[in-house]
């Protein structure tokens, strides 16, 4: 906790700012410019081509850094706007608020507090969304949102649509942001979780006016339309970058120890149990069923009930460096099999799918093979590794 200063003063430490993007919202952005002003002078406000009065409603606010936009172009193509300007502006961090007046800026404190302790972190403030007035679809579009989160990246949050965030300035400008509206705030969160960013949820009110006082511009049918292809293309993209990186880059020593321990040492599940939740996983990683391993692999750790994560882990091995390498052995064990000479030759010399596409027969029944063998001995493996070493790491700690 900071002891002795004024916020202003903390958000001068912390080179921070309040960044409140807009769109005709007239009639509550006055209030909610006054409640963060008792926080902070530094306030970005971007107008996002409002055709009410706010531009002049904000001449009231000389002393705050505005931008204005001509014509709409979208929540993410402001906040994209602010996060730039903020960064030639000296800043480091940024506060996100809407502008409807749905965030409490007493609110405020509990966010930039935590950014004593999580200042790698993108901090999303966590709304309850089981109190009275808020809206069935709203409730929906978060959880929604929460599910392809977690699909995408593996990590679960409490409030993945909140637009009340802290954002690290400098690891939002090294990312390559596409989207202009709403779904901004899809990829900027599923984008920094793939280049290693962590997240922290805090817990802050929200109010929902009634219906008929509602402003809201997300356009059900097109922005969620836009959302449904985003969330799509992210989980194509999760497939095949997204979750090997993030996979490649908690692969150390500390971090596979860790692994261990938690899930295989001091696990509960039996030698057999883990040792099969490993074959599965090895299995399946291998199989012709290219992009959808890890949503098939946890279908079948449901079905037979072993242990998810392992089996999850387990279906990286198809990571981009091991594909050339699972292809050819797959390629290889099936000329064998199948009793086909002198295909190797003309493999080396075309693409990789392209052989695959006209020798299909040949890939899959070669695929399945090695998935079978690789799975057999990364089981036994594992079951003879458990049965050495378990009861010695359960003892030691003893």
């Amino acid at each position: 906790m900071f002891s002795n200063k004024t916020y202003e003063d903390i958000f001068k430490e912390k080179k921070c700012c309040v960044i409140i993007p807009t769109y005709n919202n007239d009639k509550t952005l006055g209030k909610v410019i006054e409640s963060v002003l008792e926080y902070t002078l530094r306030i970005i406000i971007v107008n996002d081509g409002s055709t009410d009065l706010t531009k002049q409603l904000l001449q009231k606010y000389s002393e705050l850094s505005v931008i204005n936009f001509d014509e709409n172009k979208g929540k993410g193509k402001a906040l994209r706007a602010a996060f730039k300007h903020a960064l030639n502006l000296g800043y480091q961090f940024a506060i996100t608020m809407d502008a409807d007046g749905q965030h409490y800026a007493n609110d405020i404190p509990t966010i930039i507090n935590t950014l004593n302790t999580n200042s790698q972190s993108i901090i999303i403030g966590s709304r309850n969304m089981d109190q009275d007035g808020v809206p069935g679809k709203s409730n929906f579009g978060m959880k929604f949102s929460n599910f392809w989160f977690w699909v995408d990246t593996g990590i679960k949050m409490e409030d993945t649509q909140s637009g009340y965030r802290l954002y690290s300035l400098n690891s939002i400008s090294k990312l390559k942001l596409l989207t202009n509206r709403f779904e901004f705030e899809v990829e900027v969160i599923v984008r920094s979780a793939w280049s290693g960013v962590c997240f922290k949820s805090v817990p802050v009110k929200v109010k929902y006016f009634p219906e008929k006082e509602r402003v809201s511009h997300f356009r059900p049918l097109q922005d969620f339309t836009r959302i449904s292809i985003l969330n799509t293309v992210l989980f194509i993209c999760a497939i095949f970058y997204g979750r090997p990186r993030m996979f490649l880059r908690k692969l150390n020593k500390a971090n596979v120890k860790k692994f261990i321990d938690k899930n295989f040492f001091f696990n509960t599940e039996s030698n057999l149990k883990l040792s099969l939740s490993v074959a599965l996983g090895v299995f399946l990683g291998v199989s012709p069923i290219w992009g959808y391993q890890m949503v098939v692999a946890l279908f079948f750790a449901y079905i037979f009930k072993l242990n998810k994560l392992i089996v999850i882990a387990a279906s990286n091995i198809s990571i981009p460096p091991m594909i050339p390498l699972i292809i050819t052995a797959s390629i290889f064990t099936g000329e064998i099999i199948l009793g086909v000479d002198n295909l190797m030759f003309r493999f080396s010399s075309e693409s990789t799918f392209e052989f695959i596409k006209n020798n299909l027969l040949l890939y899959v029944v070669g695929s399945l093979s090695v998935g079978l063998i690789l799975s057999l001995f990364f089981g036994l493996t594992t079951y003879l590794f458990l049965k050495l070493f378990r009861k010695k790491a359960i003892s030691s700690l003893k």
